[in-house]
């Protein structure tokens, strides 16, 4: 495995997920607890777990970012890796300046995407088969972009992938090909003087693309139209500096956890836009990048860009399961 190159820029480079996190405010909803670190990386050799998607049998697949691979790490912590994207001799990233691997998505079939950035014509999504075949590029992403928080909708057959520098949702066909810049507009866009770093996370959430912008500490709602296009950007949370990326909380509503990484807290943010902290570093997160949600358990990997100690897993039980 190779060692983790330029430890202090890559703290520079972590402004990609947040500044400082926003003060809590009260407010029902759901509520956490008997939270716990299940599994420990070595952040040397670049095990920096950026984002997660879940198994059937509630392991998760992470992407550790420096690293350039997937892992799966079971519910116990038992850890292995599962695919190892390709070296890049001179990568060109922007901000970063080294070759990363970002969001994840998961098919039905056991099929993984992940968005991977190296500011050469290896950016853009890859596929990694179920077989443990290599994985394969299925569409190039602008070389001068960041491709960051990565959605499937299996049921439209497309992919979204965010573009932090860029501000832009790109649409992709699940099989690959021809990205489509899908939205864009100031909502998208990094601040200028900022960290450089806009539209993050990405999800796809009751026939809409949900994304997170890190510099305006906003989380926006962007309809689905029926023939597929974008409709208009909605603000639905602000006030929420260092949001990386989120997770729904059930199947129904919009509640949902958001990671804010900075801090290393994550917010319950409500339908209504407020929010409150329910995880902090005392419970052990260091510098937390997504979260996901199965039934009655919470996970947020943490990737420690900013504290440089004990990048992790934590797992909590979900309590009060509103929003199903």
């Amino acid at each position: 495995m190779p060692r983790f190159p330029q430890l202090a820029g890559v703290a520079t480079a972590a402004l990609a997920l947040g500044a400082l996190a926003a003060a809590p405010s009260p407010g029902p909803g759901p509520t956490l607890s008997h939270p716990r670190i299940v599994a420990h990386f070595d952040f040397a050799a670049g095990q920096t777990p950026e984002n997660i998607a879940l198994e059937p049998d509630g392991s998760a697949d992470l992407t550790f970012a420096f690293a350039r691979q997937v892992a799966n790490v079971t519910r116990h912590g038992d850890t292995r890796i599962l695919a190892t994207l390709p070296a890049e001799a001179h990568p060109n990233t922007p901000i970063v300046q080294a070759a990363i691997v970002l969001g994840i998505a998961r098919a039905h079939d056991g099929t993984l995407y992940v968005n991977y950035a190296t500011g050469t014509s290896r950016t853009g999504i890859w596929r990694i088969a179920p077989d443990g075949s290599r994985p394969v590029q299925i569409a190039r992403l602008p070389e001068d972009g960041l491709p960051n928080g990565l959605a499937l909708d299996e049921r439209r057959g497309v992919l979204y992938a965010a573009d932090s520098v860029l501000g832009t949702v790109w649409r992709v066909p699940q099989e690959g090909g021809r990205p489509v810049a899908w939205a864009r507009g100031t909502a998208l866009d990094p601040v200028p003087g900022g960290s450089g770093f806009g539209v993050n996370g990405l999800k796809v959430h009751h026939d809409a693309v949900w994304v997170s912008n890190t510099d305006r500490g906003s989380l926006l709602r962007i309809p689905v139209r029926p023939d597929g296009s974008a409709g208009r950007i909605e603000t639905r949370a602000t006030g929420l500096d260092g949001i990386d990326d989120f997770g729904f909380v059930g199947r129904r509503g919009d509640t949902l956890l958001a990671a804010l990484n900075t801090d290393s807290e994550v917010a319950l943010v409500r339908p209504d836009g407020s929010h409150t902290i329910v995880l902090t570093r005392r419970e052990g997160l260091s510098n937390p990048t997504s979260v996901a949600v199965r039934d009655r358990l919470v996970y947020v990997p943490s990737a420690a860009y900013f504290t440089m100690k004990d990048p992790n897993l934590l797992l909590a039980h979900l309590n009060q399961h509103h929003g199903r």
